[in-house]
């Protein structure tokens, strides 16, 4: 594939994930985060690596990693986005903590995880798809994440599995959720 060919698909994937990113985060009552959601990746540090491993199949910054080690794009985007946990590891001396993500982060960040799938599972997309995905590569992923964000995003994904997107993704269910889940671990 030539490099126009890279650069005109990759920006259609990317407007594409940040689109249903934006109709979701509207239904979820968050419709700024759903506006704003990964505008980084148009940085020159993270658009020219991702054209470059551009193949249409799965993020480049994976095709990345997997042929340098590290992903440059992955390490500017992870420290500019909030909807990712990467962003909320609290790094000390002695150890690592995962923060519970504020409720408008945790909200794009499942809006995030739906819109990727349905980008780049295309047809094949199956609201079981993403509680699959969650819990068998991302959930035991070797990035500290606190209990409640886990237990958060196990709960939205299930629901979205058994009972659709618009049971799921609407303001009134994931606040209650979010609420719930915060009681059993912030204390006040």
């Amino acid at each position: 594939m030539n490099l126009a060919t890279k650069i005109i698909k990759h920006t259609i994937l990317v407007s594409k994930h940040r689109w249903i990113v934006f109709k979701l985060a509207v239904k979820a009552g968050i419709p700024w985060r759903g506006f704003v959601h990964d505008l980084s990746k148009f940085s020159p540090t993270e658009f020219i690596e991702s054209v470059k491993y551009y193949n249409g199949k799965r993020s480049p910054i994976h095709v990345c990693r997997e042929k340098n080690g590290y992903s440059e794009a992955w390490l500017h985007h992870k420290g500019r986005n909030k909807h990712h946990f990467e962003y909320w590891v609290d790094i000390s001396k002695t150890e690592q903590i995962g923060v519970f993500l504020p409720y408008k982060y945790m909200v794009e960040a499942v809006c995030d995880k739906l819109s990727a799938g349905m980008v780049y599972n295309g047809k094949n997309w199956n609201q079981g798809e993403p509680i699959r995905y969650w819990s068998e590569i991302e959930k035991n992923a070797p990035v500290v994440k606190h209990p409640g964000t886990i237990e958060f995003m196990d709960t939205v994904l299930q629901k979205v599995a058994d009972d659709g997107i618009n049971a799921a993704i609407n303001k009134k269910y994931l606040k209650d959720t979010y609420n719930k889940i915060k009681e059993k671990y912030i204390k006040n």
